[in-house]
């Protein structure tokens, strides 16, 4: 009786789930990438959907600030494109040589005894690029990219007058924090988090999430995972740590690798016997 007693005091462990950013959060901005990514961004907007080029700065900008990515505050004010000739538009000219394989963030992640999942914006292909370039194969038990949450490849047909209204919007109009919604679901909206949670089987109250969008952070938050933002020191409102890199995800969160550790040694030999049996 003394030793059952023992095994239902043995403490639940905190997390279940780590679900993970890639773009600038498993590698640093130093990289490039994103500056790289924002180039592409633009160009695609001048040359395939015929936006001045005097402009495009400034509205990518908005439609990144009020619709988490570029893409889908574009389908926001009405400019249709197939989604597989945009991200290889943008994501197939990336400096993907500029990512050299990062062993310890591998055997850190390895080490790691709880398991872990990708959640990005990027496109599968993408993702597949960055994780194979970085030498990350084989660390996550899955990957939610933005394939796996907008299975619709093309869009319809918005040729209509108010299609047409929006895609004159001004940057100065489209500066505001409420606008048309998007048809891409993404984050940091809520409808996107709550279908990763689901395809996973997520519990967010024991999920720690990282990513380097505080506005991604703060969502996360607000829907109830416990939060991580990468890429600064400088902990902000919705962030549970801050880690200026990845690299110190164990020296800022050492209980991650205590879980498996705080099993008293009779309750790991009471689950071998039973297997035995």
């Amino acid at each position: 009786m003394e030793n059952e007693n023992q095994y239902q005091h043995v403490a639940a462990p905190k997390y279940d789930c780590l679900l993970f950013d890639v773009d600038d959060t498993l590698y640093p901005l130093s990289s490039g990438l994103s500056k790289a990514c924002t180039t592409n961004i633009q160009e695609f907007m001048v040359e395939k959907l015929g936006i001045e080029g005097d402009k495009v700065s400034e509205i990518n900008r908005v439609l990144y600030r009020n619709y988490g990515t570029s893409m889908a505050g574009l389908r926001a004010i009405g400019y249709n494109f197939d989604y597989d000739e945009y991200h290889s538009f943008v994501h197939g000219r990336l400096p993907y040589e500029n990512l050299k394989p990062d062993y310890v963030l591998r055997n850190l992640l390895l080490s790691l005894p709880i398991r872990k999942v990708i959640f990005s914006n990027g496109d599968e292909v993408h993702v597949a690029k960055v994780l194979k370039k970085l030498g990350l194969e084989g660390c996550f038990e899955r990957v939610i990219s933005f394939d796996t949450l907008n299975s619709t490849n093309g869009s319809h047909s918005s040729d209509d007058e108010e299609s047409s209204k929006l895609r004159d919007t001004s940057a100065e109009i489209l500066d505001a924090n409420s606008g048309p919604s998007t048809p891409i679901i993404c984050k940091p909206f809520k409808n996107a988090f709550e279908q990763a949670f689901k395809i996973a089987n997520i519990n967010p109250q024991k999920t720690l999430f990282f990513d380097d969008s505080i506005r991604n952070i703060q969502s996360g938050k607000e829907i109830g995972l416990h939060t991580v933002l990468v890429g600064t020191s400088h902990r902000t409102n919705g962030a549970d740590y801050a880690l200026e890199s990845i690299h110190n995800i164990r020296e800022a969160l050492p209980e991650l690798w205590e879980s498996d550790a705080k099993k008293p040694e009779s309750v790991k030999l009471a689950i071998q016997t039973s297997v035995m049996a």
